[in-house]
């Protein structure tokens, strides 16, 4: 695992086994995740998602405490999986990180607790699993409009996003900071 440069983001490169019968790779491994990350992943909840080319999710986040990490894989086709820091007093607020994941790298993106994650599908049957350190509970669920143009992700400019009507009403990240609904930093 490999430290992305905003602190609590990290990307795994699995060791992938091909053979005349497909392929074989240990997509999470605890010990490895603990020593890479220095703390273990608690697992409350897995999650599936099937997106068609274009579909735009997030950017979501967990109130903090307790906040809800995430280990994200793309098993089928391929997404832009996106990491932006929305901790206020970070030293990298408001700044994103984006790691292509897909069914050939087999690479996983790690989030810590406090960071927001979106994706966008990149083809059709995009299918993505991710697991996560606290259930989903709606009251404690956040979102930033990923097409903030203050956060200026760099979304691929060939592929017209497809949004819900929730994520394209969600605040900007100056709005959401205004608002008192962002996680500190530490």
């Amino acid at each position: 695992m490999k430290p992305l440069g905003i602190d609590g983001a990290w990307v795994d490169t699995p060791r992938v086994f091909p053979d005349d019968r497909g392929r074989f790779h240990e997509w999470f491994k605890g010990g490895a995740f603990r020593d890479a990350v220095g703390h273990g992943l608690r697992l409350e909840q897995a999650n599936l998602s099937r997106s068609v080319r274009g579909a735009l999710r997030g950017v979501h986040y967990a109130a903090v405490p307790p906040g809800q990490a995430k280990y994200v894989t793309c098993v089928g086709g391929a997404v832009l999986d996106v990491v932006v820091d929305i901790r206020v007093g970070s030293p990298t607020f408001g700044t994103w990180e984006a790691v292509r994941l897909d069914d050939t790298t087999h690479r996983s993106l790690y989030l810590a607790e406090g960071l927001g994650h979106a994706f966008m599908a990149l083809e059709e049957d995009s299918t993505v699993v991710y697991l996560c350190s606290e259930p989903y509970t709606p009251q404690r669920e956040f979102g930033i409009n990923p097409l903030d143009p203050a956060l200026a992700i760099e979304w691929p400019p060939d592929i017209t996003p497809l949004i819900s009507e929730k994520d394209a009403a969600a605040p900007t990240l100056k709005e959401a900071e205004r608002q008192g609904l962002l996680p500190s930093f530490g």
